[in-house]
């Protein structure tokens, strides 16, 4: 009797398992792959780029920074002053005038090799007035450094040192630039061997009113730390490659707070070549009187157009002029970039020069209209 109340047990506990696992089979499994088909439907509605994840997305500047340390060089200049003894005393003692010379400290600042065979490119700023120029490079040799030649109007200066087989950067493109885009400031202050700050691109084109009235400035801006001994040293973009020679800070103090400035490389390696080759800057004119526009005048002359560059005057024997540009025309393009403001034009026509054909768009009677412009060297 006992076995049989065992066996019974047992039956129904078998059959009350095998209808638990039929119901969960039944119910449950479909029910989950219903979920599932309804979270299925759901994500295909999101596109797929917002649900994206970058693990690594953090830069790494290693391989740029190599490539670049060893091509900046720190620059020191002094010099060369010459003072007489007191002509009372000479008078009064019967001594013949003596001459004096004492060289004196006058500035310092950062460099960048660009050929193998010594040139090296700086901020004029740096270099000026001196007597002696003092190259070393990052390895600690030293030279003394002659002046090809500088550009007032651009802040730039070349120098030449007396070696072969030099580390140098290769030229990039600042046209290319992109507002966002990391950066490496290189220079070699105070003579620490070069030094290395990392930042983004904040704008390009900017104009800071530091320049003499016929200055181009269209700074690349941005927020690597720059300090003033890193004046004429490198901004290069994470391949290495040289974009701009850092020229200025914004600040109260005279030291970084949060702002600089780099001359674009496309307006740098223009001058070079002009200094090497002609031993002055071959400078294009477009012969126009231009103006920025913006909203104010964009009201004054009753157009709606608040970007580019208007012409307020034409020299009718000049570039434009003899192109068929006229007064009142507005400036959109320059061989295919587009034109937004007066420095991004200076930067533009600061590459080219006298003879060069340019390739404009104007905007007039709210057309568009193309021109080959032949530039000039004078207004």
């Amino acid at each position: 009797m006992k076995k049989k109340a065992f066996f019974l047990t047992a039956l129904i506990s078998m059959s009350v398992s095998v209808l638990m696992l039929v119901v969960y089979v039944n119910f449950f499994d479909d029910k989950n792959e219903f979920l599932k088909s309804v979270v299925d439907q759901e994500n295909e509605k999101i596109p797929s780029q917002n649900v994206s994840f970058i693990p690594n997305s953090i830069p790494d500047f290693t391989e740029a920074a190599e490539k670049s340390v060893h091509a900046v060089v720190h620059i020191k200049t002094k010099i060369n002053q010459q003072y007489s003894s007191n002509p009372f005393e000479d008078f009064f003692f019967g001594r013949q005038p003596r001459y004096y010379n004492q060289i004196m400290p006058l500035a310092s600042g950062s460099g960048v090799i660009v050929s193998d065979d010594g040139y090296i490119v700086t901020n004029y700023h740096v270099i000026r007035g001196a007597s002696i120029i003092n190259v070393t490079l990052n390895d600690k040799r030293e030279y003394e450094a002659t002046v090809i030649g500088h550009d007032e109007m651009t802040d730039i200066a070349l120098l030449k040192i007396d070696e072969k087989g030099l580390p140098y950067l290769l030229y990039g493109n600042s046209d290319n630039l992109k507002v966002g885009q990391w950066v490496l400031a290189i220079g070699n202050p105070f003579n620490l061997t070069s030094t290395v700050t990392a930042g983004i691109v904040s704008a390009k084109a900017r104009n800071i009113n530091i320049m003499s009235k016929y200055g181009i400035e269209a700074f690349i801006q941005t927020d690597a730390a720059v300090n003033p001994g890193n004046s004429g040293g490198a901004l290069v973009n994470t391949a290495g490659e040289l974009v701009g020679i850092n020229t200025a800070i914004a600040s109260n103090t005279g030291s970084y707070t949060g702002y600089s400035f780099a001359i674009p490389v496309n307006i740098v390696k223009k001058v070079v070549a002009d200094l090497i080759k002609y031993g002055k800057v071959q400078r294009a004119f477009i012969g126009a009187s231009i103006v920025d526009l913006n909203a104010d005048i964009a009201k004054y002359l009753n157009i709606s157009q608040t970007e580019g560059v208007y012409v307020y005057d034409v020299n009718p024997d000049g570039a434009a002029g003899r192109a068929g540009v006229k007064k009142g025309d507005i400036i959109e393009s320059v061989n295919g970039l587009k034109i937004k403001s007066l420095p991004q034009l200076q930067e533009q026509l600061a590459k080219y020069r006298p003879n060069d054909v340019i390739n404009v768009i104007v905007l007039r009677n709210d057309k568009s209209i193309p021109f080959k412009i032949k530039l000039k060297e004078k207004f």
